[in-house]
């Protein structure tokens, strides 16, 4: 299945907050796959702590793959990985989180899967969550697979999970790259990158392993979280995703949530968001 003809880099932003151990297992879990990628660019999102710095710099050292960009200031993860787009020298970039470990033949699948189907601009596949150890695998998140399927799909949820991606550099660049939507950057890309003909296809594989827990979905339950809800069901309405009815459902739903106390807003994501195991 190996294809070392499709050259591709993966791509992955750092900030001051990651946990050092976990910015390492990310890591490993990139620089062991069984099918290599050509490049790694990871972005320091701004000043990082001397572990997380040590912790880079020493995989640079030991791997001639990565190369590594350095902002001046936190600007975000969609700005942060625009930067790593203009770095990225191949044509198909994968993503991958600091904190999250891409499964060992992650990319054996997806550039095999590539190289039959290059019509398409974006590559996606199943997550599965765990809570502290990968031994603890809590729920799975299964995409869309079809492109009728993704275009059903988007106008009330995210069709692609971002970790998981690989997508065509010209095709995000072409409309515009991540724009200023916190916490939906890549949903609202998906979707004008959908508006403007490219093409979404995932495949029937777990290809990342994505931490969760009570941290994520408290990120998720603000009156500030609130705000970027509705901005982006907006931005879903000027592109015409959706219509005057999905934007009243999709934005009760989605506050509704946001207002739940902590335990419960988890217990939602875990029980009527994703496929338990």
């Amino acid at each position: 299945m190996k294809n070392q003809k499709i050259k591709f880099s993966v791509l992955m932003s750092v900030y001051s907050k990651e946990k050092p151990e976990n910015l390492s297992k990310a890591i490993e879990s990139i620089i062991n796959q069984t099918l290599k990628p050509d490049e790694f660019v990871i972005v320091k999102d701004g000043p990082l702590s001397l572990s997380l710095n040590k912790i880079i710099e020493n995989y640079k050292k030991q791997n001639s793959i990565i190369k590594v960009v350095s902002l001046d200031k936190n600007v975000g993860l969609g700005r942060a990985l625009n930067e790593g787009i203009k770095e990225c020298t191949n044509q198909y970039i994968a993503r991958m989180d600091s904190d999250d470990i891409s499964v060992e033949d992650r990319f054996e699948k997806q550039i095999d899967f590539i190289s039959k189907n290059m019509e398409y601009d974006v590559f996606g596949g199943d997550i599965v969550e765990f809570d502290d150890s990968t031994n603890k695998i809590i729920s799975k998140r299964t995409a869309p697979k079809t492109s009728l399927e993704i275009e059903k799909y988007i106008k009330k949820r995210n069709p692609m999970n971002h970790v998981s991606v690989i997508f065509k550099k010209d095709s995000v660049v072409e409309v515009g790259g991540y724009l200023d939507c916190l916490y939906f950057e890549d949903y609202y890309l998906w979707a004008r990158m959908l508006k403007s003909g490219k093409k979404m296809i995932n495949i029937d594989e777990i290809l990342v392993k994505v931490r969760s827990g009570l941290d994520m979905s408290n990120r998720r339950g603000n009156l500030k979280y609130i705000k970027h809800i509705i901005n982006f069901e907006n931005k879903l309405l000027k592109l015409k995703i959706i219509n005057i009815f999905y934007y009243i459902y999709n934005t009760f739903c989605r506050v509704l949530i946001a207002i739940a106390p902590n335990k419960l807003r988890y217990s939602i994501y875990q029980k009527k968001l994703r496929n338990k195991l």
